[in-house]
Order: structure tokens, then sequence, then C-alpha cells
């Protein structure tokens, strides 16, 4: 997550937040460090979360029936996976 979520740590405990900088204390080498990792591992999960996104299915409103949604959904997940390997 991004430092907009930082009280989401009370309810979530495994929740990672990015470190945020104050006006009297700047960010360390090993804070910047941090935030960097959590920046890399969740763009990747941003660009997934977009690519799912494109097939309009979690984007817009989904009008079919229901009990096809988990089929189709998944059946998207795997065309985004494979286009992700290849």
């Amino acid at each position: 997550m991004d430092t907009g979520y930082f009280g989401i740590t009370c309810f979530h405990v495994n929740s990672v937040v990015p470190i945020k900088r104050n006006k009297k204390r700047l960010l360390s080498t090993e804070d910047k460090a941090f935030n960097h990792r959590v920046s890399s591992e969740r763009v990747l999960k941003e660009h997934v979360i977009g690519l799912i996104k494109r097939f309009k299915i979690v984007a817009d409103r989904y009008c079919n029936r229901r009990k096809r949604f988990s089929l189709r959904f998944n059946l998207i997940a795997g065309i985004c996976d494979y286009e992700q390997r290849t």
C-alpha cells in the first residue's frame, strides 16, 4: 500500500506501509531502501490488477449470470498469467 493507507495497520497486522517523512525528521537510507522495496512489490501487483481490468470484468458492473462470474474471472486470470509468463 502507499502512504495514504497509514492507519490500516491497526486493522490488518500483516499489511506493509512505507515510512513517512516528518517535517522534523528526514528519512534515513535504510528507510528509503525499505520504501523502495515496498513500492517495487506494489507496482507489480497494480500492473496485474490493471491487466485484469482491461477485460472489464471488475472495472464495470457485471451484468451476466452470477454463477458464471467465477468461471469467467478464473479464465481471464489464466489468460493474464499466461500473458505475463510469455
